[in-house]
């Protein structure tokens, strides 16, 4: 069983898309990045919990400035809480067919092709 991906706030949510879309950023620039008036506090809290929850790290720069960066990237994070909602969510086969049926036509057709694909670490 995988370990349960971090829960996220949405304004979490919203700072590690800034981190996954920019690279790394100082508290200033998320807050520009935001287009919201948020205090540079809140988002020094903000990144303090997603540093306790491993998901970012911060990058010492020259003097006093600091900037941030993910260190688990967006489709990891993704295929995290993907695999954990299969694994608890009790029926797996159910829950992995109401998952098809909710994709669209291209997106089935790229599970095909991936899934109809050599895997590293399989002798396919």
């Amino acid at each position: 069983m995988t370990s349960e991906p971090q829960r996220l706030g949405p304004l979490e949510s919203q700072v590690l898309n800034v981190l996954w879309q920019a690279g790394s950023c100082t508290i200033r620039q998320i807050i520009n990045h935001l287009e919201r008036d948020l205090a540079y506090t809140t988002i020094a809290t903000v990144l303090g919990n997603l540093e306790r929850k491993e998901l970012v790290a911060p990058l010492r720069g020259q003097g006093k400035s600091v900037s941030y960066r993910a260190v688990v990237g967006r489709e990891e994070h993704a295929a995290s809480v993907m695999s954990h909602a299969l694994e608890t969510g009790g029926d797996r086969a159910a829950s992995m067919r109401f998952f098809v049926q909710s994709m669209s036509a291209e997106e089935i057709e790229l599970l095909r092709g991936f899934l109809d694909s050599p895997q590293p670490g399989t002798d396919a």
